[in-house]
């Protein structure tokens, strides 16, 4: 499969404004997510990757996609609670992030789509009145009537998930 092109995913319904941001619009657990177009390197079917190891709970291996030697995190586990299913649509979206290469699994990849910082809507409960606050989500987007997560994968990705035991009150 080729890199992604815009024009390739976009199907010409919305045209990009001058101030227009682009995500990639992606589903997960029956919701659509986006993230910023320019940290996906590639998007490859789940079934065309070549893994040589495969165990734990959320990375669900490592890959090789054009020479790279890469984790793949299965956010199909990381999101909900269910057994992955592999189908035709699953894909898998290599990121180019600020530290490294990896891919991550998705149901699947739905269209391209162009968003103004202004057309970013915060999302209800988080940070306000004590909420809690989640730094990955950028905000509430809506395109054609549907509403999409933005989240900002570099910080998504970074997050470390602390063991129970390693927990300690202050």
């Amino acid at each position: 499969m080729q890199a992604l092109n815009a024009n390739a995913i976009n199907n010409g319904t919305r045209p990009p404004d001058a101030g227009a941001q682009q995500y990639l619009v992606f589903r997960l657990g029956g919701l659509d997510y986006a993230l910023d177009f320019s940290k996906v390197q590639e998007l490859r079917p789940l079934k065309e990757l070549e893994r040589f190891a495969s165990d734990g709970e959320i990375i669900s291996g490592v890959a090789v996609s054009r020479g790279v030697i890469m984790p793949i995190v299965d956010m199909r586990i990381a999101f909900g609670p269910r057994p992955p299913a592999h189908d035709p649509l699953t894909d898998v979206i290599i990121l180019k992030l600020s530290s490294c290469v990896m891919g991550m699994v998705v149901d699947g990849v739905t269209d391209i789509v162009s968003l103004t910082l202004d057309e970013l809507l915060p999302i209800p409960g988080a940070g306000a009145n004590g909420g809690p606050a989640v730094e990955y989500l950028l905000g509430l987007g809506e395109v054609e009537g549907r509403r999409l997560i933005v989240v900002d994968i570099d910080k998504l990705m970074s997050i470390r998930k602390v063991p129970v035991g390693a927990r300690q009150a202050a």
